[in-house]
């Protein structure tokens, strides 16, 4: 039989009648698959059990297309100039503008529309570097699938990795468990395969699949029938190996992507920016009717103040907003891939781990390398004892020579590394009883050089299996238990040790021959800590974030590799996870508050507790890297895998790690913080100045016989102020901001802004007192135009002022280098004193002021800096008292 017909007959392919309905290559799959057996897929296909040529498959591709979902494609100019469109606050101000214009407020207007075009370009702009960007770091984790490929017809095939996206109808590939399922298959032979397909059909279990040419009735669904599988899905268990039947957007899963585009549940930060927007939108729209309404009933004013109520309303506008959160996310998300090897695959996770307060992994192969290594070795009195080191290193040694096993296992390997070579050799193999697990030891025969006639048996094993072979009164033996129980209850691996002495004989040594042993001690081990942890978990402590272990491991190892790293661990620390089974979520999200290690988890008590711990008002943080741990990721608010993950696991993650290494986790969290204080001092800084001057411009509006401010003016100022913003983007906020999660709560930022609002209100109404006393003074022309002057004036420099001095974290004296937002404070402020004198000024109805202006501005201007200095103080220190991790 030829290699081609050993292999065609490996499928079970059955039956010669062809099926009606089967599909062609390139079409989408669909039920006629599952009605058509596996020899007739394949001649459907025009394939064959040994894969498809380099030649033929580099055809199909350029026939069929890359295997890509459509919604990776780059998104154009026009739509994402209509996407910012979209945003709330544009919009608002679109409408804004078409009321201006339905006055005839023509430059109230074209301001407006400037406004938004701006805001929208540079959105834009942004968008396109960030989607560039992640596109090129998604590559860095584009996952992979085993095909079989042959150079040509004559040669065998052999299973390769190639990306998913080159993957072509007729390709042969291999399916294992963790696996994702990278294309619409119609499967060949399957061994113990079931299938996560929730994404497909919300079916939470997995769901099993079969090779086997067995027909359904016609009214089954296609996802039912057990001989395909979809893209999208994932390999819980078994194995397969499947023949692809669609690729791209032939699959169903693009057919059901179209259908849910788009319907992603928001993040954390994405509610929390809504919930802002959302609040000042209201404002927004609820100040053009209250400045009508008491302009109408105080002055007796009418339509004419309504390019001036709608200029007050575009005032309180943070435009940049989209702005600022994308670029400062863009580039963060950019600067962690280059420098750390941390790939965010959604831009809002970034944000969502400078938030991160609680981060949930598990002990092996995160804190601990799964690998042993000597703690120490005890005699019988708990003493130190080198020799019972030497002596388990001579059996683990002449073990592995005489037994000829092909390496030594991770004990034996921990014993050898902590004893020098030099003293092995100094014995003689004779003979050797490898490890055995119903004797649950090993024993090595030597014999000492220049001690003829007389064996040495070395016994190494389980602590109980090697007392009960030594020669030892029954009291001796129970403390001796008790000893290598304290050992073991601290975390330890113990294991004990004996020797005895023989006559030299011929004849074979037996299991018979471990008796009579004399007792030398115990070796201690514990899992080796990954290089890099301790440092991690000192950079978490540094940053709030609590650790919390949820392991399948005992917990006494677990409670040890805590203690290794100085994890602090309480009185009730330490918790078997099936003792929450029986709790309510309310009472297990009190529970999660306490508990620092939870052992002997399954999957479903991860995901648990991972959800107890989002319910109890945290931001969660989870690190998985199997398929059990993919409830666990889902279920968090920032999922996090190395690259080395399973593919279901790396691919649910919203950040993946280049390795298995806890430092980048810490550095990305700095990274979110940096990215996050940026957002926040933006939207604090701005709309605490926008609140400012709407309640100076309402109480001027109503004090004043004229409009305290042209619209035109307003609106001059409202686009230096927010050109001069974007600064913020690309600020580095003081280290301190690292110290605690950067959360954007709208009841704390609406706090914020009230009360630096109020304060700058405060200044501008102080201005106004100036501006009274200066405009009663010999030679102020126009008093109208000289009060428009120096409040615009005022107005920059404290908008200057606030930029300088409310920045998160930094003191409000240094001694470096201005950096972006100080250079823009001061061309903010330059404008402000520049520009009424100026040829401009006239144009805006701005005119020259007069000299003592400056003077009381200068006091004004000092008054309020050391107010807000007192102002920030006081927050700083009511921020600091009130924040806890817990």
């Amino acid at each position: 039989m030829t290699s081609a017909s050993r292999q065609g007959a490996e499928a079970p392919l059955s039956g010669t009648v062809p099926a009606p309905g089967v599909a062609h290559a390139g079409e989408t799959a669909d039920s006629s698959f599952g009605v058509a057996t596996a020899l007739q897929v394949l001649r459907q296909l025009d394939t064959g059990p040994r894969g498809l040529t380099d030649d033929e498959a580099a055809v199909r591709l350029v026939r069929s297309g890359e295997n890509l979902l459509p919604a990776r494609q780059d998104a154009s100019w026009a739509r994402l100039v209509v996407r910012s469109l979209r945003d709330p606050f544009t919009a608002v101000l679109l409408c804004l503008g078409l009321v201006s214009a339905a006055v005839f407020a023509w430059s109230t207007a074209c301001v407006i529309l400037l406004l938004v075009v701006v805001s929208s370009a540079l959105r834009a702009s942004g968008e396109r570097r960030a989607d560039r960007s992640m596109a090129g770091l998604r590559e860095l984790v584009a996952s992979t699938s085993t095909v079989l490929r042959r150079a040509d017809e004559d040669v065998a095939p052999s299973a390769r990795e190639i990306p998913v996206d080159e993957l072509v109808p007729g390709d042969i590939i291999k399916l294992g468990a963790g696996d994702l399922v990278p294309a619409d298959v119609r499967l060949l032979r399957a061994s113990g395969l079931t299938v996560h397909q929730a994404a497909l059909t919300g079916e939470s279990a997995p769901v099993v699949k079969s090779a086997a040419d067995i027909f359904h009735p016609d009214g089954i669904g296609m996802f039912e029938q057990p001989q395909l599988c979809f893209q999208g899905s994932s390999v819980s268990s078994g194995s397969a190996t499947a023949v692809v039947v669609a690729t791209g957007a032939d699959t169903q899963l693009a057919a059901a992507h179209g259908r849910t585009a788009g319907q992603r549940e928001a993040s954390a930060f994405d509610r929390s920016v809504h919930g802002i927007s959302w609040i000042l939108i209201r404002f927004m729209l609820l100040t053009p009717p209250l400045v009508l309404m008491a302009n109408a009933a105080l002055r007796d004013r009418g339509l004419e103040t309504v390019p001036f109520a709608v200029a007050v309303a575009v005032g309180l506008t943070p435009e940049m907003l989209p702005v600022v959160v994308t670029t400062c996310l863009a580039r963060g998300a950019s600067l962690l891939a280059r420098t750390h090897g941390v790939i965010v695959k959604r831009l809002p996770a970034l944000h969502d781990l400078g938030a991160v307060d609680v981060l949930c992994l598990d002990k092996t192969g995160t804190l601990t390398q799964d690998r042993p290594v000597v703690d120490r070795a005890l005699d019988a009195d708990g003493r130190d004892a080198p020799d019972v080191l030497h002596w388990a290193a001579v059996n683990a040694w002449w073990t592995l020579q005489l037994a000829d096993l092909p390496e030594p296992d991770a004990l034996d390997e921990a014993l050898l590394d902590a004893v020098a070579e030099e003293e092995l050799l100094s014995y003689d193999g004779v003979a050797a009883l490898p490890f055995d697990p119903a004797r649950r030891l090993s024993t090595a025969v030597v014999r000492t050089t220049g001690r003829l006639g007389m064996h040495t048996l070395v016994v190494k094993g389980a602590v109980e299996a090697v007392l009960e072979r030594c020669t030892l009164e029954e009291e001796e033996r129970k403390r001796l238990t008790a000893l290598a129980s304290r050992e073991a209850e601290d975390g330890l691996r113990v294991l004990a040790v004996a020797t005895a002495e023989r006559p030299a004989r011929m004849r074979d040594y037996t299991p018979a021959d471990e008796r009579g042993l004399a007792f030398r001690g115990f070796v201690t081990l514990h899992d080796a800590l990954a290089p890099t942890a301790a440092e991690a978990m000192k950079g978490f402590a540094d940053q709030g974030v609590t650790v919390k272990i949820l392991t399948g491991d005992h917990p006494g190892t677990a409670a040890r590799a805590c203690r290794d790293l100085n994890i602090p661990l309480g009185p009730d620390a330490v918790r078997c996870a099936d003792r929450i089974d029986g709790l309510t979520d309310a009472e297990l999200t009190e529970l999660s508050r306490r508990t620092t290690v939870f052992a002997r988890c399954t999957p479903e008590h991860k995901a648990r507790i991972t959800a107890a711990l989002g319910a109890g008002g945290h931001t969660v943080g989870f690190l998985g890297d199997g398929v059990n741990d993919l409830p666990a990721l889902r279920a968090a608010e920032v999922g996090i895998a190395p690259q080395g993950a399973a593919d279901v696991a790396r691919e649910g993650a919203d950040v993946v790690l280049a390795e298995k290494d806890l430092t980048a986790i810490d550095h990305a969290i700095s990274a979110g913080r940096y990215a996050g204080g940026n957002i926040a001092t933006y939207l604090r800084i701005t709309l605490s100045s926008n609140v400012g001057n709407i309640i100076a411009m309402l109480a001027a509006g109503l004090l004043l016989p004229f409009l305290p401010m042209l619209p035109a003016q307003v609106l001059v100022q409202n686009l230096c102020f927010d050109t001069a913003q974007l600064a913020f983007a690309f600020d580095r906020p003081d280290p301190s901001v690292l110290r605690r999660p950067t959360i954007l709560s709208p009841r704390d930022v609406l706090r914020f802004i009230t009360g630096f609002g109020v304060l700058n209100a405060v200044a501008d109404l102080a201005t106004f007192a100036v501006l009274a006393l200066t405009l009663h003074g010999p030679g102020t022309g126009n008093d109208e135009a000289v009060f428009h002057s120096g409040w615009f004036t005022e107005n920059l420099i404290t908008q200057a002022l606030v930029m300088v001095l409310l920045r998160s974290g930094r003191r409000l004296i240094e001694g470096r280098a201005l950096g972006p937002v100080g250079w823009s404070a001061a061309a903010l402020a330059v404008i402000g004193v520049a520009l009424p004198p100026s040829p401009l000024g006239p144009v805006l109805g701005l005119s020259t002021l007069p000299f003592e202006y400056y003077l009381l501005l200068a006091v004004v201007l000092a008054l309020y800096a050391a107010g807000l200095a007192l102002a920030r103080a006081r927050h700083e220190r009511n921020l600091t008292g009130h924040w806890t991790p817990w």
